[in-house]
């Protein structure tokens, strides 16, 4: 029999009923073997997340406040939960020992208390043992996540478990204090189980049934993108798709585990499947895979005739940036032109001595800061495959009568970005999402 690593969101486990539609679909699948759940999450738009309650008591009870009510108001959402499943279950003593060490063991100890106990219920109610992330997830003393050491505690404390509740977020430092990721959170542990048991698949269930081609507040009811490519994705996460953090992407992709986002609310919706780079065909159904676009950047242009015969020119521009700790994004450059794109917050109050450093190094004949500048990704192993790809992109844009401000392509042909001004950016995407998608469907 194969393995299969759940992860539930948040939003997946905010209630008795949600547990209850999680819990069927771990129970359709003897594969789903380890289950990592989150904390209770929101139930409606003005609810209140469980770790934001435990933070809140915290930030109390660190103080000497009275926290008695804020934590009463913890205690029930959880005891509501175990009504509401009808389960002759008790987390009492649990309750006792965290409201004596809230105030003493540290902010962390707090937030990861709410994957604790939604783990008991959840481990109770399937009937599978429960396993505290804190012995098996080992972190530093700095607060760095181990990642050999954890494989192997992991498969040590396993290798006899058949089925088993390991809650997301936490860990345990090596002198014993509690420890949670600073980001991705379960996502993370989710990864990392899959990756110790050797999973035939990691699926994470959310609210959600898979990435969308395009942000839904930017187009109207895209698609889903029904296959992508670790790599792809992370082309896409650049430009802000917030699907799962590299954190969470990294244990799994290492030994080609793939990755199923679906959705706990309509779980015979196939989701998202990422997968592989090695795994994927030469060409996908479509050309594109996914458009995502990005504010605040901004160009920083420079003329000199014969730029091209000047040996080093382009490092000494570097050497500036680097110098005032300015990243670059990308350097599109003409014969006697180059542009460094970069990221407006990095340049702010610096200009005047960003261009006065520019004039020194490389004498240009015209330096300026261009502001206001998106840039967008369009992203898709197809591409490679597709004659004209280019020529679509910037069709669709001039069609618009959108002003593209700069083309990068890398050698990879995975993505295509094209610089234009922010108050073109949406609808941009909207004009390479008709041209591409809307088109074929």
């Amino acid at each position: 029999m194969g393995v299969k690593v759940v992860k539930f969101g948040g939003s997946s486990l905010a209630d008795a009923g949600q547990i209850k539609k999680a819990a069927a679909i771990i129970k359709s699948d003897p594969e789903r073997r380890y289950v990592v759940p989150s904390a209770p999450g929101k139930r409606f738009s003005d609810d209140i997340k469980v770790t934001d309650m435990l933070y809140a008591c915290y930030e109390k009870a660190s103080v000497g406040q009275n926290f008695d009510q804020d934590f009463e108001n913890i205690k029930k959402r959880y005891n509501d939960i175990i009504a509401g499943l009808e389960m002759d279950f008790t987390l009492e003593p649990e309750f006792a020992e965290i409201k004596k060490n809230l105030a003493t063991s540290g902010r962390e100890y707090a937030a990861s208390r709410g994957e604790f106990l939604n783990g008991k219920i959840i481990a109770a109610y399937l009937g599978y043992e429960f396993i505290d992330a804190a012995d098996v997830i080992v972190f530093n003393d700095e607060g760095v996540m181990l990642r050999r050491e954890t494989r192997a505690v992991l498969r040590e404390r396993m290798k006899n478990v058949e089925r088993a509740v390991i809650p997301g977020f936490y860990g345990r430092s090596q002198s014993g204090v509690v420890r949670t990721f600073s980001r991705g959170g379960s996502d993370v542990t989710g990864s990392l189980v899959a990756r110790a048991m050797r999973a035939s698949v990691y699926e994470n269930w959310t609210d959600v049934s898979g990435v969308l081609v395009a942000d839904p507040r930017v187009v109207d009811q895209p698609i889903v993108i029904p296959v992508i490519t670790y790599k792809e994705l992370r082309e896409l996460s650049y430009m802000g798709f917030s699907v799962l953090h590299e954190d969470a992407i990294f244990p799994v992709r290492t030994v080609s585990i793939p990755i199923n986002l679906k959705n706990t609310n309509h779980p015979e919706d196939p989701g998202t499947l990422i997968i592989a780079d090695q795994d994927a065909e030469e060409t996908s159904l479509r050309t594109i895979t996914g458009i995502a676009g990005k504010k605040g950047f901004c160009a920083v242009n420079l003329e000199k005739a014969m730029m091209n015969s000047e040996v080093g020119f382009i490092r000494d521009v570097l050497n500036v940036f680097a110098d005032m700790q300015i990243p670059v994004e990308h350097i599109p450059s003409g014969i006697d032109t180059l542009s460094i794109i970069a990221d407006a917050d990095a340049i702010e109050g610096k200009e005047e001595q960003l261009l006065s450093e520019l004039r020194k190094a490389v004498e240009p004949d015209s330096v300026e800061i261009e502001p206001d500048i998106a840039l967008l990704a369009v992203v898709g192993r197809g591409m490679r495959k597709t004659r004209g790809t280019a020529a679509r992109i910037f069709a669709s844009l001039a069609h618009a009568r959108i002003n593209v401000k700069m083309i990068d392509q890398g050698s990879s042909e995975l993505n295509v970005i094209v610089g234009v001004n922010e108050h073109d950016l949406h609808q941009a995407i909207r004009c390479i999402y008709d041209a591409f998608i809307s088109s074929t469907l």
